[in-house]
């Protein structure tokens, strides 16, 4: 059974940091592409950054690079998501997602293992 377990989240005020952590289990995580969704009502899940398995290719949502970071503990099988500088445009709940790609997909409705989401919150 794939299970992802994120933590992590929480209130900050804009400008500061957090970092997301997913914990995978039941996936082949060295094979496996994870990324970072986000979503707020009434809109669709969002992407904001991926990391390939294998080789960590990594691609970024334009309005989070220079400020996330996704990167990967392949002994502990856990992905991260180290945010700085943020601003209340990246309020949301982020998910962790994970499947076996041989691409970098983008796309939400392509990944089949998702974590329950995490509340981050950024306001002034």
């Amino acid at each position: 059974q794939v299970q992802l377990v994120e933590s992590g989240g929480g209130s900050v005020q804009v400008g500061g940091s957090l970092r997301l952590s997913c914990a995978v289990s039941g996936l082949a995580f060295r094979r496996a592409t994870m990324a970072w969704f986000r979503q707020v009502p009434e809109k669709e899940r969002e992407f904001v950054a991926a990391i390939r398995g294998t080789d960590d290719k990594i691609e970024y949502l334009d309005s989070v690079k220079g400020r996330f970071t996704v990167s990967r503990d392949y002994d502990k099988n856990t992905v991260f998501l180290q945010m700085n500088r943020l601003n209340e445009e990246d309020t949301g709940v982020y998910y962790c997602a994970g499947e076996v790609f041989r691409t970098l997909d983008l796309r939400a409705a392509r990944y089949d293992y998702w974590g329950q989401g995490t509340q981050v919150t950024v306001s002034t």
